[in-house]
């Protein structure tokens, strides 16, 4: 007796030592990932420019020094800022104040949805820090700057995730890891231009869906942002409030940038995040071979291709860049189109790439674009937002709303078109890219002196009408049934035959209600709605797996 005391007396030392083993493991991990997450400030002599103060011109408008912030009739914001790097990130911070702390509340509102564990939230804090470790020793000083003066003005309830200074830089690497870590259609984008024979007065024309989703607050409050930096050219982008990297815009030099995912492999370390290897290509290139010097010599963790416009070219090319290549994609012919693979000789037959064309709905949505290009002849800017709000498949197949194989999927953030030799910008309203084309003239805003009286500043004359389909049924059916999808989600209790109605050609209809059944139990019937599921145009070949395996498991359950 007392040697089997003495035997479990050992193995409950060994546990002990194993048990205070993994303790000390998983407490040394948190050190480590706190230790390597920090993320201090850069160093500012001057910071007199925290004391200035905004003046009211209304209810949305204000000024400060000769930078202006408003909100346009057609829902967009407008901003106008300019001077030295962290001067102007203060002037940002301050003029729009209340959307840089909305759009925080909505960003970690839609990630409560996505996670809901605080614990695992906490845990997914040190994994994106470990991730971004030294992310800004890959930063400019430039864009670290005007970074950490907009961070004054983001909110202080969200201390338990970072300073102010660290989440709005990790902000900016949020598309990178999200798309990285997940390969989700997130951004899911579509671009294209045409100039020479391809165009009807000859000049380039680029556009582009930027198809990223965060939920639908995320995209209530687009800041059209134009800035006139103390060195550099001066530019317009499309951004939100915090952000202050490049996803759509064009510089007073007549370039533009575009980016457009590709598929990437989980990242090992930190690098520059590609918006903000955008807005360095922005307000420093002016052609298409400076724009590739600066892509050139900045390290990226995911891959993703920039299209980029040139009126000094008189022509489109596209970057593409991985992690650890980079390659410059030309077609040699009078247009382009970019999706979400890459089309250069050497990355185009990568592995990830095959898998990726493979896999996605990048192919066929490219296909559709070179199908509507050829119908529509020599392309304009209204024939470019035409495409831009297609929701047809191939051979203009029914393909369902919402589809991810559609160029309009529905989703986009915002959609823009540009005349680089006329410095004219077109940009979406809500929603999506079905809401009015509002115009923009480069040198009517830079050549304002402030901003005098609250007016619109927009090129009326210009303005390129709502989408009719914002007044037919079937626009109902689809707002209906996105509710519906978002009752789902939360669990709540839906009419499965009226999720199918109102979209009845999209497969994912029928995968959501066969989801439904499924976890009700019902498992004769879900088997019948994946089935029709199977029957409709599935955008991705995971997609189609997993319906397969739910039919599985529907015949084991029988």
């Amino acid at each position: 007796m007392a040697k089997k005391k003495s035997i479990w007396r050992k193995i409950g030392k060994v546990l002990l030592y194993i048990t205070g083993f993994f303790v000390l493991l998983i407490v040394g991990l948190f050190v480590y990932l706190w230790i390597v997450a920090r993320m201090p400030p850069p160093d500012i002599t001057d910071k007199s420019s925290l004391q200035w103060q905004r003046t009211r011109l209304d209810s949305t408008a204000y000024t400060l020094g000769n930078s202006w912030f408003r909100k346009s009739r057609s829902g967009l914001y407008e901003m106008y800022v300019e001077g030295k790097p962290f001067e102007r990130g203060v002037v940002y911070g301050k003029l729009a104040e209340e959307l840089v702390q909305r759009q925080e509340d909505h960003f970690t509102e839609q990630i409560g949805k996505m996670i809901p564990s605080r614990t695992y939230q906490h845990f997914l804090k040190y994994l994106i820090g470990w991730f971004n470790r030294n992310m800004d020793k890959n930063v400019a000083d430039e864009f670290k700057e005007e970074i950490y003066g907009v961070s004054f003005s983001a909110s202080p309830d969200y201390d338990f995730i970072g300073t102010n200074y660290q989440r709005i830089m990790n902000y900016h690497a949020a598309h990178d890891i999200g798309h990285a870590l997940q390969n989700l259609a997130l951004v899911g984008c579509t671009s294209f231009g045409t100039w020479n024979d391809r165009s009807e007065d000859s000049s380039l024309i680029i556009g582009r869906n930027f198809d990223f989703y965060v939920g639908d607050k995320f995209a209530e409050d687009k800041i059209v942002a134009f800035y006139r930096p103390e060195k550099g050219h001066p530019f317009m982008m499309v951004t939100w409030g915090g952000f202050t990297g490049v996803v759509s815009g064009m510089n007073m030099a007549g370039l533009t940038v575009t980016i457009n995912a590709a598929k990437s492999d989980i990242p090992s370390g930190s690098a520059t995040p590609v918006s903000l290897v955008a807005r360095e290509i922005l307000q420093y290139a002016g052609n298409i071979h400076e724009a590739y010097a600066i892509a050139q010599k900045r390290k990226m963790f995911v891959s993703e291709s920039f299209l980029i416009g040139s009126a000094a070219d008189n022509r489109a090319a596209i970057i593409e860049k991985t992690p650890d290549s980079i390659a410059l994609y030309d077609p040699r012919g009078n247009e382009i189109s970019c999706a979400n693979h890459f089309q250069s000789q050497g990355l185009g037959a990568s592995e990830a790439n095959r898998e990726q064309l493979a896999g996605s709905a990048s192919p066929y949505r490219y296909q559709r674009l070179q199908e509507l290009l050829e119908r529509n002849g020599k392309n304009s800017v209204a024939k470019t937002v035409s495409i831009l709000r297609d929701q047809r498949g191939l051979k203009d197949v029914d393909i369902g709303m919402g589809n991810e194989k559609a160029i309009n999927q529905l989703i986009a953030h915002h959609a823009i078109v540009f005349k680089p030799k006329e410095r004219k910008v077109w940009i979406s309203t809500a929603p999506w890219q079905l809401g009015e084309f509002v115009a923009y003239d480069l040198h009517t805003i830079f050549s304002m002196k402030g901003l005098q009286s609250d007016h619109e500043i927009c090129d009326s004359s210009a303005i390129i009408p709502k989408d009719s389909f914002l007044l037919t049924d079937n626009y109902r059916k689809f707002t209906d049934f996105r509710r519906l999808k978002a009752a789902v989600m939360d669990g709540a209790a839906i009419d499965v035959d009226r999720i199918t109605a109102d979209n009845p050609e999209y497969y994912h209809a029928w995968v959501l209600a066969g989801d439904y059944l499924f976890k009700h139990k019902q498992f004769a019937k879900a088997k019948t709605y994946y089935q029709t599921a199977l029957t409709k145009e599935i955008a991705t070949g995971p997609e189609k797996e997993h319906i397969l395996r739910q039919i599985e498991k529907c015949d084991k359950q029988r």
